[in-house]
């Protein structure tokens, strides 16, 4: 049994509200279970220097942890001047996922920034944090829309979300929670879009390593659990 009582395809449970920033042009507050996620989508009528002039536009994320996301009080990173090494680490994982299913071109040269700050965290931040960006990327677009900027169609290609999966005491299980994370033997982060094109799998052997059998398992629980996940966005899109 799982430390959650859930069954191992058993997610936690999800909501997305969204429209929670009144100055940003897209918000959604995302939940998995007791993982908090506040993503906001903002728009700048500039890119990089490297696409300038170029026709395309950018779309790229931030991510932080809130210092009292976790059981004791962390140090802001502003306060000792650089960003840690996860940090970026998983600010880059959710601006590559959200390109995936962006035509760039159709975007024209604006950059939407994705900030995804992370309120309360139970596991699985980075995988919230997709998944709740696309919604606030989503509605950012729609903002531009209303304002004959951009199309939705035309530069959202697909839906994109991320589940973690993992091998908790010799069982595949779905959205481990912090104290399966903490604990698994193996332990992987899916991102899928909704046709069920794979984006990104980061996978890990915290023990013993998992075998090819193990790996179609996890997969098999990603795939099925993204679809889920795929499908609610859907909704809260309408």
């Amino acid at each position: 049994m799982r430390p959650s009582k859930r069954q191992p395809d058993e997610m936690r449970a999800v909501s997305f509200e969204r429209g929670v920033s009144r100055h940003a042009e897209g918000s959604c507050l995302v939940k998995f279970g007791h993982t908090h996620v506040l993503c906001t989508a903002s728009l700048e009528e500039r890119v990089p220097p490297w696409l300038r002039n170029s026709g395309k536009g950018w779309v790229t994320a931030e991510y932080g942890m809130l210092p009292r996301a976790t059981g004791e009080r962390m140090r802001r990173e502003a306060s000792s001047g650089k960003q840690g090494g996860r940090t970026l680490e998983i600010q880059r994982l959710i601006g590559r996922s959200l390109r995936a299913v962006c035509d760039l071109q159709a975007l024209g040269e604006k950059q939407i920034t994705v900030d995804c700050d992370v309120i309360q965290a139970d596991g699985g931040t980075r995988t919230a944090a997709i998944t709740g960006g696309f919604i606030a990327l989503h509605d950012c677009l729609s903002w531009m829309e209303a304002r004959q900027m951009a199309s939705v169609s035309r530069v959202v290609k697909d839906h994109v979300a991320a589940i973690s999966c993992g091998i908790h005491q010799g069982q595949p299980v779905i959205d481990l929670d912090y104290d399966e994370d903490s604990t698994a033997e193996t332990d992987a982060n899916f991102v899928m879009t909704g046709t069920g094109g794979i984006v990104e799998i980061q996978g890990t052997a915290e023990g013993a390593p998992f075998s090819e059998e193990e790996f179609s398992a996890l997969l098999k629980l990603a795939k099925d659990g993204i679809a889920r996940l795929v499908d609610l966005q859907k909704m809260a899109i309408g």
